[in-house]
């Protein structure tokens, strides 16, 4: 491999298609789990989002929770690769190294959309065998299927892990979310799993008072309004026919907290609180 040129990072990117004039979600999220990966301008949106919900940061925090627990129990089952999508900034313990504590022979493709993950890739992603990353979007599901690095980790014929954990969210009704979990999906064989999870404008009503905090969700949704990516908050009946065709296990879709817990369970203001729902369905 040559050595990269003036103006190229350590993955082959070149430095000026990172944007660091807008938050990156990406970038955000790495603030809400007290990361280091993120500049001025995401820490700046990601406090204007706490300030109106707080209780964002247990939000992250419970659905990187979810996302340990899922991959341990898709490799518990048997499943020996893995397509997660969405990666965000490293934050270990990653994928593959939850994965290997259940079984050492996993692969795992990581795709995201930000050059400044790939810039990470290197030394906390693919610094081991069977590992890659892929810069892709969502939005663009054949091209993510399509990719080298994809191909070259991912067997097709065998069942696959897909991992769509806090992105979807990011993606418009017009873009056609359920078309793009869709289109994955389909290149997937039977006994595959989808592990989701999506954010949504339940945690802003009081369900007792009958109160419904529009401010609050409204402060959200702008400051996502000028980041690299806009917030879609959705409701739990919304999220659901995401999985498609593929069948919800045992608890279905419930705040992340309640899946499958390995510890004590959230009050119920907490759980109210939790801006994620989570679940997991298997293809045939």
């Amino acid at each position: 491999m040559g050595v990269p040129g003036p103006g190229i990072d350590e993955v082959g990117f070149p430095v000026e298609d990172i944007d660091t004039s807008r938050p990156h979600p990406a970038r955000m999220y790495d603030y809400y789990l007290d990361g280091w990966d993120n500049y001025e301008v995401d820490r700046a949106a990601a406090e204007r989002v706490i300030e109106v919900h707080p209780q964002v940061r247990l939000s992250a925090r419970a659905n990187r929770a979810f996302l340990r627990r899922a991959v341990r129990e898709a490799v518990g089952s048997g499943i020996r690769q893995i397509l997660d999508i969405g990666t965000g900034i490293p934050t270990s313990p990653n994928t593959h190294e939850v994965a290997r504590e259940v079984s050492p022979d996993v692969r795992v493709a990581y795709v995201d959309n930000d050059p400044i993950v790939a810039t990470h890739a290197g030394a906390r992603l693919t610094d081991e065998g069977g590992t890659g990353f892929a810069l892709g979007d969502v939005r663009s599901p054949g091209a993510i299927l399509r990719d080298p690095v994809v191909r070259g980790l991912i067997d097709f014929d065998e069942p696959v892990a897909l991992l769509l954990v806090a992105v979807m969210h990011f993606v418009k009704d017009e873009e056609d979310p359920a078309g793009i979990v869709a289109t994955l999906g389909d290149a997937l064989p039977a006994g595959s799993w989808l592990v989701l999870s999506h954010a949504t404008e339940e945690p802003y009503e009081a369900y007792e008072g009958g109160r419904t905090d529009y401010a609050a969700r409204d402060g959200v949704v702008n400051v996502y309004k000028n980041a690299t990516a806009p917030l879609n908050l959705r409701r739990r009946a919304a999220i659901e026919p995401l999985f498609g065709d593929f069948r919800l296990l045992e608890p279905g879709l419930v705040r992340v907290p309640l899946w499958r817990p390995d510890g004590p369970v959230p009050g119920a203001e907490e759980l109210n609180n939790t801006v994620f729902y989570g679940g997991v369905g298997r293809k045939g």
